[in-house]
């Protein structure tokens, strides 16, 4: 079985590389990348899974496609490599963050920090075409993420599942909720944030869950500078 993923995750998502419609999705990605442009680079479409281990995973962020703008996406739902503009949503993010919890924002929208300490920054498809959001639905993504999605709700350990906008909330039949916590709210975009994303105070929700749980609270302030290699 090829490696994939260089983490646990690898034996939980394995037997899913080697079904059908695994390969299926594979054989379309292969002809997608030699057509067009496609977010993010290949080597990093695994990218929330390598920073952040099945075993690690205290709180879930789910995205839905990745940005589809030149050197955007980098395989992690809402975050931006640095040097890249701040996109209208993590804007709104960082807004929502420092009205919660009085977190700073900072000038790159780079969350590898977050995701460090157990923060999945997980889409529900992981590749996308340039300029054309969710041209890469129904191709087979859903059914791998959903795999990731129900394996960490029947997890020992429980998680914090954040579901901002309606097609991150269709995932909740996935979740345990006896055993999890679902925190939801509009999308952070700018074009339903103001119906109820700001004030939902998600991150102070997620701290006190995870005090409750005996874990430690994530550190929301990143660093005004980041070593990106």
């Amino acid at each position: 079985m090829k490696t994939l993923i260089n983490n646990d995750w690898q034996d939980i998502l394995g037997p899913e590389f080697e079904k059908t419609y695994y390969h299926e999705l594979h054989n379309f990605l292969k002809e997608e990348y030699s057509h067009y442009t496609i977010h993010p680079d290949m080597y990093h479409i695994f990218q929330a899974f390598e920073w952040t281990s099945f075993s690690d995973v205290k709180v879930v962020i789910l995205g839905q496609d990745p940005y589809h703008g030149p050197k955007q996406a980098h395989g992690c739902s809402f975050s931006v490599l640095p040097g890249v503009a701040i996109p209208p949503s993590l804007r709104n993010i960082y807004q929502e963050l420092q009205s919660d919890l009085g977190v700073k924002p900072v000038s790159h929208g780079y969350l590898e920090k977050w995701a460090k300490q157990g923060v999945l920054l997980l889409n529900s498809v992981l590749t996308v075409r340039d300029g054309k959001a969710y041209s890469h639905q129904g191709q087979g993504w859903e059914r791998l993420t959903d795999v990731a999605i129900e394996k960490l709700s029947a997890r020992e350990k429980p998680v914090i599942f954040i579901l901002w906008g309606k097609a991150a909330q269709n995932k909740i039949k996935l979740i345990d909720q006896s055993r999890n916590v679902i925190i939801q709210s509009p999308h952070p975009s700018p074009l339903s944030a103001h119906r109820g994303f700001f004030g939902s105070r998600p991150f102070s929700k997620t701290n006190a869950a995870l005090e409750a749980m005996g874990e430690q609270p994530i550190d929301w302030q990143l660093p005004e500078k980041v070593d990106h290699r």
